[in-house]
C-alpha cells in the first residue's frame, strides 16, 4: 500500500480556474510540479496553519478537456476497485467465521453437563493445593523471590534497551540471542518490532515463572512436579502464537487469503467439536487418507486364532528359510498393534519377516461395556499365556521368543515372573520396547495416578458404562507434549486454516481403543501408585511375583526423549531381572525411537556391554552408533532363535486360518 503524498496549500492564482471546473474538480487539491522551499528536517512534519501559511510557488495544472476523464487523486488510489473487492471479501469471510464460531460454541455450551449434578470434583488433579504449598514455600524464603524478581527486571531492561536501539535503526544482531523455539521460527516474528517484543516478553516471563516454581526444594517431589506440570501447561497455553491477533503468521495468512483461512479454520473447529460430541477433539492428520488393511497394516499374513482378548496373526514368510524359534509380539492394548506395521517402508513386522523370523502378533480386542470387569490377571492368563501356547501349537516349537511394548511389556514382565515361579520354560527370551517395571521414575504420568484423579477417572468410566473412552488416554498423552500435540495443531488448523497432512503415524494415534475399568484402575494403582511389582509385593494367580527369578536373556530398548517411559525408569526396571540384560538407548521418543527403520538413516543409538547400577554410569561407558538399532537387536535375537528351517506357511500350521491379516479386532472403532 503506497503512502498518500502531502497536498500543498492551493495558491490564489488557481482559484478562478478551479472554480470553472466541475464541483468535484473544484474541491480537489492541485498537484505541485515545482519543489517546495527547503525546510529544516524534523522528526515530525510541521503543521502549518492556513492563516499563516506563505504562498508556495507551483506550476498551474492545466484544465482538462470537457470529455477527458479526471485523473484520480492519490487518496482515491487507496480505494481502487481491487482493494474494495478485497476488503469486501475480507469482511464477509470474517463475518462467516464469526457466525460459525458463535453457532458451534452455543451448541457446545448447551450440551455440557452440570458437573456438580454428576458429582465431578472441582479440582481432580489437586492443582490448587500443590500451588499453595509451592507458594507457601516461596513466601518463607523472600530472598529467593526478590532475587527472581531482580532477574526478571534485569531481563526486561535488557530487552527494552535492545528494542529501543532497534527502533532507532541500530544493529542488534550481535547482542540478540537466537530463538530456537519452533513456535516462533517464522521470519515474520523477527521482522516486526511489535511482534518480536511480544515474543521475547512472553519467553522471558514464562521461563522466569517456570524456573521460579522449579526452584522450590522443600516440598514433596510429587507435589512440586504437579505444580511444575500445570504451570507449564498454563504458560504454553498463553503463548502469543496461539491467538489470532498476536500471531503475525496468522494475520498475514488472513489478509493474504481475504479471510478465507479463518473461515476454513472455524469450519475445522466446528468439525472437531462435532467429532468429539461437544468436546474439542483436535484433528492431527487427514484420517481419510489411510485405511487399515489397505495402505497401513498391509504385511501379508493370516489370523490363526481368535479368543475373547485377542486375535493372533501369523505373517507370511518372505525367505526360503526361517529361524526355528518363532517371535511373538505383545503390543500395548491402549493402542492398536499396527504402529509396528504402518507402511512397507517403516514396518518393523515386515522388516523382521524379511530377516527370516517367523513373526506372530497379538491384536488386542477393543473392549466394550461387557468387558468392564476384565482384570489385569485375565489379560495375563488369557493373553500372554494363551497366545504363547497357541504359537507353540501352531509351529511345534518348544519355546518362543517374545516382545512386550510399553504396557504390553509390563504385562509380559509379570507373566515371566509367574512362569519362573512355576518352572514354565515356554518363553526363551524377552525384548522390551520402552516398557517399565519399576515406576519410581515414571515421568509425568505419575501425576495422573493420585487418588483424587483416580476417583474422577472411575466416575468417567462409570458414566461410559464401565470402560475408559479411547479419547481419554489420548488427551492424557497429548497433554504431556502440549506444544507438539495440541497447540501446534490448534494454530495450524484453526488460525492458519491449513490442510491436514496425510501422516500415517498420526492417523494411527487417532485410532484409539477403550479400556476396561477393572483392568485400568488396577494398573494405575498397583504399578504407578504402589510400585508393587518392583517392591515384590504383587501377587497374580496365587503367585507372588519376583523378577529376580527371571533368568532368561532380556533386551531392554528405551528412548532418549521418551516422556511416557523415561530412560531412567526403564533402566531402573532392567536391574530387577535376575538373568543377562542388554540395555540399549535409542534416539527420539516413545514411538519414533521404536519405529526407526534402517533405510531411514535417522537418529542414533547407544550401547554398553556392561550393566552398572545406574543409568549415569551406563551412559559414561556407552558408545554411540549411527542410525537404527534394529540390526543390532536382530543380531542379538538371531543367536537365540535356533537353527534355520524351511519357511512356515501360516495355512499349513496346526491352527485353522480364520481370515487375512490384519484381522477384525483392529477394525473396531472406539
Amino acid at each position: 500500500m503506497s503512502k498518500t503524498p502531502k497536498a500543498p496549500v492551493a495558491a490564489k492564482a488557481n482559484a478562478k480556474k478551479a472554480a470553472s471546473t466541475t464541483k468535484a474538480r473544484a474541491s480537489a487539491k492541485p498537484i505541485v510540479a515545482s519543489p517546495a522551499p527547503k525546510a529544516k528536517v524534523q522528526s515530525k512534519p510541521d503543521v502549518v496553519k492556513p492563516e499563516t501559511a506563505k504562498p508556495v510557488r507551483h506550476t498551474a495544472v492545466p484544465k482538462p478537456a470537457p470529455s477527458a476523464k479526471v485523473t484520480p487523486s492519490a487518496e482515491a488510489t487507496l480505494f481502487d476497485g481491487d482493494t474494495v473487492r478485497r476488503l469486501e471479501a475480507l469482511s464477509v469471510n470474517i463475518a462467516k467465521a464469526t457466525m460459525t464460531a458463535q453457532t458451534v460454541l452455543a451448541r457446545t455450551v448447551m450440551k455440557q453437563p452440570d458437573l456438580e449434578a454428576v458429582g465431578a470434583p472441582s479440582d481432580p488433579f489437586q492443582v490448587g493445593p500443590a500451588l499453595t504449598q509451592v507458594m507457601n514455600s516461596l513466601a518463607a524464603k523472600p530472598e529467593k523471590v526478590v532475587e527472581a524478581q531482580s532477574d526478571l527486571l534485569n531481563g526486561y531492561l535488557e530487552l527494552w534497551g535492545q528494542m529501543a536501539r532497534r527502533s532507532l535503526g541500530g544493529d542488534v544482531s550481535v547482542e540478540k540471542k537466537p530463538i530456537k523455539d519452533k513456535r516462533f521460527s517464522d521470519p515474520l516474528w523477527d521482522r516486526n518490532l511489535v511482534f518480536d517484543m511480544m515474543r521475547q516478553s512472553y519467553l522471558l516471563s514464562s521461563t522466569w515463572l517456570n524456573t521460579l516454581i522449579s526452584s522450590v526444594d522443600d516440598v514433596d517431589p510429587l507435589v512440586k512436579r504437579r505444580a511444575e506440570f500445570f504451570t507449564k501447561l498454563l504458560t504454553d497455553a498463553m503463548s502469543p502464537a496461539n491467538f489470532l491477533l498476536t500471531n503475525p503468521v496468522a494475520i498475514d495468512a488472513l489478509l493474504d487469503s481475504k479471510g478465507e483461512t479463518l473461515v476454513k479454520g472455524m469450519q475445522m473447529f466446528a468439525d472437531d467439536l462435532a467429532r468429539g460430541d461437544g468436546k474439542l477433539k483436535i484433528s492431527q492428520a487427514d484420517y481419510s487418507r489411510f485405511k487399515v488393511g489397505e495402505n497401513v497394516a498391509t504385511t501379508p499374513g493370516k489370523v490363526v486364532y481368535r479368543g475373547d482378548y485377542f486375535e493372533l496373526l501369523q505373517y507370511t514368510p518372505t525367505t526360503e528359510q526361517v529361524y526355528e524359534i518363532p517371535l511373538l509380539i505383545f503390543p500395548p492394548w491402549i493402542n492398536k498393534f499396527y504402529i509396528l506395521d504402518l507402511q512397507a517402508k517403516n514396518s518393523l513386522i515386515k522388516w523382521l519377516v524379511d530377516q527370516g523370523f517367523t513373526v506372530f502378533v497379538v491384536s488386542w480386542v477393543n473392549p466394550d461395556v461387557e468387558m468392564k470387569d476384565t482384570s489385569f490377571e485375565d489379560y495375563m492368563f488369557g493373553g500372554i499365556f494363551e497366545a504363547t501356547n497357541k504359537v507353540r501349537e501352531q509351529t511345534g516349537a518348544k519355546t518362543v521368543n517374545t516382545v512386550g511394548y510399553c504396557i504390553g511389556g509390563t504385562l509380559l514382565g509379570c507373566a515371566l515372573a509367574h512362569m519362573a515361579e512355576k518352572g514354565d520354560t515356554s518363553i526363551g527370551s524377552a525384548t522390551f520396547f520402552t516398557a517399565q517395571h519399576d515406576f519410581t521414575e515414571a515421568g509425568d504420568l505419575l501425576l495422573f495416578t493420585s487418588e483424587h484423579w483416580l476417583k474422577e477417572l472411575e466416575r468417567q468410566m462409570d458414566a461410559a458404562g464401565g470402560v475408559l473412552p479411547g479419547s481419554a488416554m489420548a488427551d492424557t498423552f497429548n497433554s504431556l507434549r502440549a506444544n507438539d500435540l495440541v497447540w501446534s495443531f490448534f494454530v495450524s488448523n484453526y488460525l492458519l486454516g491449513k490442510d491436514l497432512t496425510p501422516f500415517d503415524l498420526l492417523c494411527w494415534n487417532g485410532d484409539q481403543t477403550r479400556m476396561p475399568k477393572a483392568l485400568h484402575i488396577f494398573y494405575l494403582r498397583t504399578f504407578y501408585g504402589n510400585n508393587a511389582l518392583a517392591k515384590g509385593e504383587l501377587t497374580l494367580g496365587g503367585v507372588k511375583l519376583d523378577l529376580k527369578k527371571v533368568k532368561i536373556p532380556i533386551y531392554e530398548q528405551s528412548g532418549r526423549e521418551d516422556h511416557i517411559a523415561p530412560p531412567a525408569s526403564v533402566y531402573k526396571g532392567s536391574k530387577l531381572f535376575g538373568g543377562p540384560v542388554t540395555y540399549m538407548l535409542a534416539g527420539s521418543g516413545h514411538i519414533a525411537g521404536v519405529v526407526n527403520p534402517p533405510a531411514a538413516q535417522k537418529y542414533m543409538h547407544w550401547l554398553n556391554d556392561a550393566h552398572p547400577d545406574t543409568l549415569e554410569d551406563w551412559l559414561a561407558g556407552a558408545t554411540e552408533h549411527p542410525g537404527s538399532w534394529w540390526p543390532h537387536w536382530a543380531g542379538w535375537l538371531g543367536k537365540l532363535s535356533g537353527k534355520k528351517i524351511a519357511a512356515r506357511d501360516p495355512s499349513e500350521g496346526q491352527l485353522t486360518v480364520l481370515g487375512d491379516a490384519p484381522g477384525t479386532y483392529v477394525l473396531v472403532k472406539s
